[in-house]
């Protein structure tokens, strides 16, 4: 199965979606430690993203030890899991923390939270996300113009 995709309608930088989603698929255990990626080059041509995009992602996580690379090899997945501390959240468990945070702030009973999600979920599964707000437009068309470059 493909896990590593880039949504061309999201307003967030190519770089930073590459970035966490590898950062989820290690700390969800979808990649276990020892897993080799692509090569930089590999996935640039399969995402059809500038070479230089995903090795600014593979250099990032290599320093924030998610990664380490052995010469000749390839680049593997490390071990983060650390005995004696908790797993660490990813950036999406952070984001719906805190809106489930803001939602009880203002009295929202914990159930309607969960009803009030699933329909929201539904709702955009259902428009299939075919309409794009002129916001998202603009951006996909300046980072079509990124990757020609």
């Amino acid at each position: 199965m493909d896990f590593l995709e880039i949504d061309e309608r999201s307003s967030a930088p190519i770089w930073l979606q590459l970035r966490n989603r590898i950062i989820y698929l290690i700390s969800s255990g979808i990649y276990k430690p020892g897993y080799k990626l692509p090569t930089v080059r590999e996935l640039a041509i399969k995402l059809k993203i500038n070479y230089n995009t995903v090795n600014k992602v593979y250099l990032s996580l290599l320093h924030d030890g998610y990664l380490m690379t052995h010469r000749g090899k390839g680049t593997f997945v490390c071990n983060i899991a650390q005995p004696d501390t908790p797993k660490q959240d990813s950036p999406a468990d952070n984001i719906i923390d805190m809106m489930i945070k803001q939602c009880l702030d203002i009295g929202v009973p914990l159930e309607d939270i969960t009803n009030q999600v699933s329909k929201r979920v539904s709702r955009l599964s259902a428009a299939d996300m075919n309409i794009m707000s002129i916001f998202e437009i603009e951006t996909q068309e300046s980072e079509n113009e990124e990757r020609e470059l």
